[in-house]
């Protein structure tokens, strides 16, 4: 049974520039990578959000044979409270608009993509329903 998102990869050909980059996105520090220094680091991961879910960042040669190296698939999108925002500080952090703030329905959700500068779409939404989860978990 699925439990839950646990932890999600993207690939980098510059690990440490995409640290960086998701450093100063995230405002924190990544918390673990392997190898430890003095050696560059292979892998690096954050964890961000409410209930600390992992976003982790490989080493481009670590990659599945075959693996594409083109922006698209599937698209995991993380909740924003400010999805304009969060747009704008993403575009000018240099990311390429993937998908434009797209209202869906007549609800709040709604939704956007950004390339980042390795290459990765990453979603972001503002989404009503995660809120509501996260006002019931504090309701306890």
């Amino acid at each position: 049974m699925f439990r839950g998102f646990a932890t999600i990869s993207f690939y980098a050909d510059d690990l440490a520039a995409a640290r960086d980059w998701y450093s100063e996105l995230f405002g924190q520090e990544a918390y673990y990578a392997f190898p430890v220094a003095p050696a560059a680091p292979a892998y690096v991961e954050f964890r961000v959000g409410d209930d600390g879910d992992e976003i982790g960042f490989i080493d481009r040669r670590y990659a599945p044979p075959g693996a594409s190296n083109a922006a698209g698939g599937a698209v995991m999108h993380w909740h924003v409270d400010d999805l304009a925002g969060t747009f704008e500080k993403l575009l000018s952090m240099g990311a390429k608009e993937y998908a434009p703030i797209t209202a869906h329905g007549d609800s709040d959700f709604a939704t956007a993509a950004v390339v980042d500068p390795f290459g990765n779409v990453l979603g972001i939404m503002h989404n009503p329903h995660y809120l509501e989860i996260q006002a019931a978990r504090q309701a306890r």
